[in-house]
């Protein structure tokens, strides 16, 4: 509370007997050399409570300053602590991640590498979004699941330009996948073509992420953070773009290959390909999202693999990540009907072996709980009255990969089901 001189005022609060609450302590029926052990502690805790959660500071610690105005006019403003970087913990924080990561059950064959400094993007004329100083997104979607935003033509028309650069700067960042380079030039390589096309990375320190776009490689699933690895010959890697353009945000992803990979690798990019390309299919007015989960589970499964349950699609706009929630895996969660205007995500991760996931110290990274390989891919989609539409489709200079070329369920690029979407398919995958 707040006097009238402004200064602040606190409740009463009586200090806690430490005699009696010793004296307690030591005639508790407790094994003497348990008790001898819990002493210090005691005696410690004894301390901080009658010096530290009873000083007022802690109680509320909201600190109160003043302007240089008059004392009529004077107004509190209440400083909030800046929520640190989850990634890169400075001093006791850091060493016990450290430690962590010293003593961390990796389940595979990748570590984690040293990180270069977090970028920051300092051009003006670049609109950045709400979380790009901070790291706290400030808007967020509808609580009802089933409550999905329509967007209006002028938003479906910078929906389709980010859309655009995401797909432009994921074809470059795909050509430069090869053995010997490491995660974090590819994330240089992401970082400086988003900036060419005046957009912000959307990663770059979303919640804190400290890198442009994520890399993510063999038995990682999702959020992989780029660093001084060098991909190895044969190695799986899903790069996940996600462009900020004119307040919008436009997310793509797809598997590259270092070199040449072996034959079960080819079948779990293939398998992946198929039960997302068969998913997009499904997508049209009057459909309910949760039916897309059981079409990828029930593909996946039939080949002898399993879907990851702990990550889902997303609707997203001028918001990252809000709803509908596209599950990849058979469910019945009440996540709305499918209607012209809707912008979303279906991004499978798809496991040789276990679907389970091991989330690493540094609070992003998940891998698989077996060490096993697994694989993604991602398109932002637009539903209108004929369909679908892929707003981060291929492009008439994109690679079409051999798992476009040998798809059980779709051959050659898929850009949607509209009939301007299947012609333009149609001609792109003729001049491979």
């Amino acid at each position: 509370r707040v006097s009238k001189d402004f200064s602040l005022q606190f409740p009463p609060v009586k200090p806690p007997d430490r005699r009696a609450l010793l004296k307690k302590f030591v005639d508790s029926d407790i094994n003497a050399n348990i008790m001898l052990f819990r002493l210090p502690i005691l005696l410690l805790a004894i301390n901080l409570v009658g010096t530290v959660a009873f000083s007022p500071v802690l109680v509320n610690p909201v600190r109160v300053t003043e302007t240089s105005t008059t004392l009529f006019n004077r107004k509190k403003k209440a400083t909030k602590k800046k929520k640190g970087d989850r990634s890169t913990p400075k001093g006791f924080a850091g060493a016990l991640r450290d430690l962590q990561k010293n003593a961390f059950p990796y389940s595979g064959g990748i570590r984690p590498g040293t990180q270069s400094p977090q970028k920051v993007v300092i051009d003006e004329s670049i609109m950045k979004p709400d979380y790009a100083i901070d790291g706290q997104p400030k808007k967020s979607g509808n609580m009802l699941p089933w409550i999905i935003e329509v967007k209006t033509p002028e938003e479906i028309i910078k929906m389709k330009a980010a859309g655009r650069v995401a797909r432009e700067v994921l074809d470059i960042a795909g050509r430069a996948v090869r053995p010997g380079i490491t995660t974090d030039e590819i994330d240089n390589i992401v970082h400086e073509e988003v900036l060419k096309r005046g957009a912000y990375p959307s990663p770059l320190n979303y919640h804190g992420f400290p890198k442009s776009c994520c890399t993510s490689v063999n038995e990682v699933i999702c959020h992989g953070i780029p660093d001084d690895r060098k991909l190895k010959e044969g190695d799986v890697v899903n790069v996940d773009i996600t462009c900020y353009l004119n307040g919008y945000h436009g997310d793509c992803s797809e598997m590259f290959v270092a070199g040449e990979c072996d034959d079960k690798a080819k079948d779990l990019l293939q398998t992946t390909y198929d039960c997302w390309v068969k998913s997009l299919e499904f997508v049209k007015p009057g459909n309910d999202y949760k039916d897309i989960g059981a079409i990828i589970e029930d593909h996946v499964t039939e080949r002898g693999f399993t879907t990851v349950r702990n990550f889902c699609g997303h609707g997203i706009g001028s918001v990252f990540h809000t709803n509908p929630n596209i599950f990849h895996y058979r469910n019945n969660e009440p996540n709305g009907q499918m209607a012209p205007g809707h912008t979303f995500t279906i991004e499978p991760m798809i496991c040789e072996g276990s679907a389970k996931a091991l989330n690493w110290p540094d609070q992003w990274t998940a891998t698989t709980t077996d060490g096993k390989r697994t694989a993604q891919f991602e398109h932002t989609l637009l539903i209108s009255k004929e369909g679908v539409e892929a707003l981060t489709g291929k492009i008439e200079t994109s690679p079409i990969q051999f798992w476009e070329k040998e798809s059980e369920v779709h051959k050659g690029i898929w850009l949607g089901t509209t009939p301007e979407a299947r012609a333009r398919a149609a001609e792109l995958s003729a001049k491979d």
